[in-house]
């Protein structure tokens, strides 16, 4: 018997999976939401495309991947890797190709960086009400 997709359900996983609660995707969709609505959406088998269009930007997760999403599908392939990994193959990487320390450091800097583009616009800005002020 062939397993219907159920989309509520996908959506709740990637929204659970990034750690964003109801509250917050209902706030990010707009006014016509709140926690209620996210929670009876989760329930639907069917969800509309321009809602799934909707979660998809706020989530930044493609509209596929809560049409096509199969729980099942994800245990067998994760199932059969891990027993390839009991067989002899790997999947533990001894040599990282990234920093965590160069991360947390780059992420600062745009944090600084951003910060003073935040400042100048201010400046900007109090500067032309200053100007309008004195006309």
């Amino acid at each position: 018997m062939e397993q219907k997709i159920h989309q509520g359900r996908n959506v709740k996983r990637f929204r659970e999976m990034l750690g964003i609660k109801q509250e917050v995707l209902a706030f990010d969709l707009g006014d016509d939401w709140n926690q209620k609505k996210i929670s009876l959406l989760e329930q639907k088998d069917v969800i509309e495309n321009d809602i799934l269009k909707q979660i998809s930007n706020s989530l930044k997760i493609p509209v596929e991947a809560f049409q096509n999403f199969d729980e099942e599908q994800a245990v067998n392939i994760i199932s059969n890797t891990f027993s390839d990994f009991q067989n002899g193959a790997s999947a533990i990487n001894i040599h990282p190709i990234f920093s965590p320390i160069k991360e947390v450091l780059k992420l600062h800097e745009e944090k600084i960086a951003l910060y003073e583009r935040m400042l100048k616009e201010k400046d900007e800005m109090v500067a032309k009400l200053e100007r309008l002020i004195n006309k």
